[in-house]
């Protein structure tokens, strides 16, 4: 029963992750007024933050806390390629250059960080407590 829900929390991770990369992709360009509001930048910030962060506290498994991240950039690098009607979602140049930019190298910052974490955190259920560190658990205190 293990491996059918860690599955079906991988699945939820992936659909998540690919569902908000494409919205923050496709919100590069929003303008309001002519004036360019960088919202996909933040959005992946934060996304990438808590998509990892949930995934892990959810299903327990580093791998699927991994899965939004990697989700994330596979979406980001397609976007930067032409499509075969000569589309191209990320571009260069001018004051949308830099925010495609920014949300390219926040992006991925924040989706490594995150992963990380990920990786370096203790394994425990979901829905358990981590164990207590700190103070009065390690050696050194005797004298």
């Amino acid at each position: 029963m293990t491996g059918v829900r860690l599955t079906g929390w991988a699945l939820v991770a992936l659909l998540v992750a690919a569902w908000l990369a494409l919205v923050e992709v496709f919100w590069l360009p929003l303008r309001l007024g002519g004036l360019l509001v960088p919202l996909s930048v933040p959005a992946a910030v934060v996304g990438n933050v808590l998509l990892v962060r949930t995934a892990l506290r959810v299903s327990g498994s580093r791998l699927v806390a991994a899965l939004p991240a990697l989700v994330w950039l596979v979406v980001a690098v397609a976007a930067m390629g032409r499509r075969p009607e000569g589309d191209l979602v990320i571009t260069s140049g001018g004051a949308g250059g830099v925010v495609n930019l920014a949300f390219l190298l926040l992006g991925v910052l924040a989706a490594a960080f995150s992963v990380g974490q990920a990786m370096g955190s203790p394994r425990h259920p979901p829905g358990a407590a981590p164990a207590p560190s700190g103070a009065g658990t390690g050696a050194g205190g005797a004298h």
